[in-house]
């Protein structure tokens, strides 16, 4: 079994410091460097419990929860922070009793994984206050969003929520995350073209499509992604729904050969025969739907690739069947092995488990360096770049090992489970079923019903609000006393908690008889060769 290229990993993280208010060089403003510290901590802890080093995960949500703080001056990205930060630490926050971790009462209803997970998304909120409910792409963790912050952003960077903030709608019992995350995915589904696709970048004020090249691609993907793992995780019959009519019209529209191209969302035409190594999440995204027979032939395509060239280069020439100049690099992205670790789980194909030896011997062998594995600059002569990627332990190194350790607890079919008692009764958690963000951290779908008591609660109270106002309301039409105030007006407006169109979202999501189950942003920014701006092939860098 090939672990060599794991074992690094408890030394790595061992080795990064976390720099809390740490003085920039002139000694007077925090330095934004060493915040990237914390972000591969949080990014890459579950990797460490997947990978069975207990300690190590110990250790580091000690080291978190003393010196992580949001509140800073600092530009961040929605996307990035809520898939990485969110994510992360609603995934350690979930696995920490596995881990032996003494948890607090309450737990998983409360814990301080769960307070900063919270804390994190509350300095997201501001971006999602727009006309159209679809959030900005950057926000300010103290100010909020920039007077100046253009408001365009790619639809990946919209609808990518729905997992990280539905969970902490359960386990908080604050529908406000849950609420945003499902009116940007409503917006982007209803700014859909005739025949059923979605450009990469859109206008957040106006609704108004700005780069209007469709695939399943960067700058797309993950919103194809999280309405399949969005579905299931909630049961949510009418996000299925939504996918399965996107998939109609990509193949339709961009499927060729069992390869994926880039097409005019309005009329459908081929705009860039490229593949792109971003796009080779989805022969997994399609074994979550059961579609194995398309997931084989398109994963087989992408494998030929990895076999030319020891890796996957960022964007490939399908005609020419070579790179595309200037995207020749391999920054150990995940995607192609988080395929394999899905189709291998739903088929037992040998050919997947080749697909991972060659993972690990080729980036053992090209990308290996004294403190860790670094980006592959130009997979034709194997230069290498002086960085390496969170993702890849957070991802490309967790699905490796998935890929060839069956017997791991993620795996786990429903055989064994952990009874916890909750202050809202007894709660069944660890018994499989695990749901990966896009950054691969994994959610326990059974964990979201722990606390729905605390939901139902609420629910109580608004209606009982609701009775009030209504009674009040009512009361106000016959009497003929004049009062000097005058009824009791609720809150009302986008993201309020009285708002109308969250009372008919939160009455949709009262719990209800649980149906048969339906069915398991980019890394980087979206740029260059792709349509950045409604501009094609105009990148000179």
């Amino acid at each position: 079994m090939p672990f060599r290229l794991l074992t690094p990993l408890g030394l790595l993280c061992a080795l990064l410091p976390l720099h809390h208010g740490a003085p920039g060089p002139d000694g007077t403003a925090p330095d934004p460097a060493h915040y990237s510290f914390s972000l591969t901590l949080i990014d890459a802890l579950d990797t460490l419990l997947i990978l069975g080093n207990v300690s190590e995960f110990q250790r580091v949500i000690e080291v978190l929860q003393d010196n992580v703080d949001f509140d800073i001056d600092v530009n961040a990205s929605v996307f990035e922070t809520n898939i990485r930060v969110v994510g992360g630490l609603l995934s350690a926050h979930l696995l920490s009793k596995k881990a032996g971790v003494e948890v607090e009462a309450g737990w998983p209803c409360s814990g301080p994984l769960l307070r900063m997970a919270e804390e994190a998304a509350r300095k997201l909120l501001p971006a999602f206050q727009t006309p159209t409910g679809m959030p900005y792409g950057t926000v300010n963790f103290l100010h909020g969003v920039n007077p100046g912050e253009t408001p365009v952003t790619c639809t990946a960077g919209i609808g990518t929520f729905i997992v990280e903030f539905a969970t902490l709608s359960s386990l908080t019992g604050d529908p406000v995350f849950e609420d945003v995350a499902r009116v940007a995915l409503m917006h982007l589904w209803e700014s859909r073209s005739d025949i059923g696709l979605v450009g990469n970048h859109i206008d957040v004020l106006t609704g108004k499509w700005v780069a209007q090249d469709a695939g399943i691609g960067a700058g797309v993907d993950s919103y194809f992604e999280y309405l399949v793992k969005g579905a299931i995780l909630l049961q949510d019959e009418k996000l299925m729904a939504m996918f399965l009519e996107y998939n109609k019209a990509i193949r339709n529209y961009t499927r060729f050969d069992d390869w994926y191209l880039w097409v005019q969302m309005y009329k459908g035409t081929v705009s860039m025969p490229v593949f792109q190594s971003l796009e080779a999440y989805w022969p997994g995204l399609q074994s979550l739907i059961g579609d194995i027979d398309n997931a084989m032939r398109t994963f087989l395509n992408y494998y030929t690739v990895w076999k030319q060239f020891g890796g996957l280069p960022e964007f490939y020439n399908i005609p020419q069947g070579y790179t595309v100049e200037k995207r020749e690099g391999y920054p150990l992205r995940p995607e192609l092995i988080e395929s394999a670790m899905y189709l291998y789980r739903a088929t037992g194909d040998p050919t997947l488990l080749e697909l991972g030896r060659d993972a690990v011997e080729s980036i053992e062998k090209i990308s290996k360096v004294e403190c860790g594995f670094a980006t592959i600059k130009d997979l034709r002569d194997h230069k290498l770049d002086n960085r390496m990627e969170s993702f890849f332990l957070a991802e490309t190194v967790k699905y490796l090992y998935l890929l060839f350790d069956p017997t791991n607890f993620i795996h786990n079919n429903g055989s064994t489970f952990d009874a916890v008692i909750t202050p809202y009764g007894e709660c069944i958690l660890g018994a499989g079923g695990y749901i990966f963000n896009t950054e691969a951290h994994p959610i326990d779908p059974a964990a979201l019903h722990c606390c729905r008591r605390l939901k139902e609660e609420q629910w109580e109270v608004e209606d009982l609000m609701r009775e009030f106002y209504s009674l009040k309301r009512n009361r106000s039409k016959f009497q003929k006393k004049t009062v000097s105030s005058g009824p009791w007006e609720p809150p009302a407006g986008p993201g309020t908690l009285f708002s109308p169109e969250n009372h008919d979202q939160a009455r949709e999501r009262k719990p209800a008889k649980q149906k048969v189950p339906l069915l398991s942003c980019p890394s980087q920014p979206f740029t260059s060769k792709l349509a950045l701006l409604g501009q094609v092939f105009l990148d000179s860098s």
